[in-house]
């Protein structure tokens, strides 16, 4: 397997925590990696890992497209080139996450046949296979033959990640029935619930469903627009971490609250964000995981692992089918 390319400047806790977690990803899931970025900051923490020089470092808080149509050296823009040019089996950074999506745009290019890449983020269902979520944040503003196409390529995700068969989709809507919702979902409603709509991924229009079911065995995979889906998501996340706090806080300091807190452990696990390492890119030529910009050595690991999986599955070839099936 060729090795993947991790952006060792990107997030809120790089390079000390990238380069830790590149370097455990090579231990513990004994994956090739090769760490771009600056070589006077990565030089001294990377010890035997390879390093692909890359002079400049695009800020969490940078415009995207600006960003990386100016800055050709920087460690996003050689991560992509790396894959595009066949150096690299995917990309992982946890930095800006609209200039890693310009990057993976601009140097891989999209594949045939789609209108627009989506962001797909499993979120956690305890005791269940995860949620796939898309657009977690790609497209604020979507047209209804987009979310036919994110529907389509969530489906081949959740297949080729999480080996369901026949992927059941839902459309995040204000009400289960048809007729609600905007413009945008009534209209995306109805050309999914034609026949064949998602015969290319081999999956299932099961209709309209709401916030509440996103976090449930019914659904594997939910579609909206950018907007409405980045929401939902940061929603989920801040509601989790409020539980979280406020069981803590209930349980105080005691012999019981000592063992209630292992008991919780393992689905604390579950739920926390880390595990899932980063969300990928769908529809751009390569693979291209995106991690949350706080991720720790911990979430590294988890991304490598994710681009493994996503490599060795082919997802990016399953997708070109499904698209020019659909």
């Amino acid at each position: 397997m060729l090795p993947i390319a991790i952006d060792a400047m990107g997030g809120d806790n790089a390079p000390e925590a990238i380069v830790e977690g590149a370097t455990r990803a090579v231990a513990e899931l004994g994956v090739p990696i090769v760490l771009v970025g600056r070589p006077d900051v990565v030089d001294p923490l990377r010890a035997d890992l390879e390093l692909m020089p890359a002079s400049e470092v695009i800020g969490m808080s940078a415009d995207p497209g600006a960003s990386v149509r100016r800055m050709k050296d920087s460690s996003l823009v050689r991560a992509a080139e790396a894959v595009r040019d066949g150096r690299a089996s995917a990309m992982v950074s946890a930095g800006n996450t609209g200039a890693a999506m310009a990057s993976a745009l601009l140097r891989m290019g999209r594949i045939k046949g789609v209108a627009r890449p989506a962001i797909a983020t499993p979120i956690p269902v305890p005791g269940a296979t995860p949620t796939v979520l898309l657009d977690a944040g790609a497209n604020a503003e979507c047209q209804p033959g987009w979310l036919v196409q994110f529907a389509l390529m969530g489906a081949v995700f959740a297949r080729q990640r999480y080996g369901i068969a026949e992927p059941r989709v839902g459309l995040l809507s204000i009400g289960e029935e048809p007729s609600k919702g905007n413009d945008l979902v009534k209209e995306t409603h109805a050309l999914l619930a034609q026949e064949g709509s998602l015969s290319g991924a081999g999956a299932r229009f099961i209709g309209n469903v709401e916030g509440r079911d996103v976090m449930t065995d019914d659904i594997d995979v939910v579609v909206a627009d950018g907007f409405t889906g980045n929401n939902t998501l940061k929603t989920l996340e801040g509601g989790m971490k409020a539980l979280v706090k406020a069981v803590l806080a209930a349980l105080g300091a005691s012999e019981v609250a000592d063992e209630a807190i292992a008991a919780l452990l393992p689905l604390y696990a579950t739920l926390d964000p880390e595990a899932t390492g980063g969300a990928m890119l769908l529809g751009v030529d390569g693979v291209c995981i995106i991690s949350h910009g706080s991720s720790s050595s911990t979430a590294i690991v988890n991304a490598a692992r994710v681009a493994r999986e996503m490599v060795e599955s082919e997802v990016v070839e399953r997708l070109r089918e499904a698209i020019a099936t659909g």
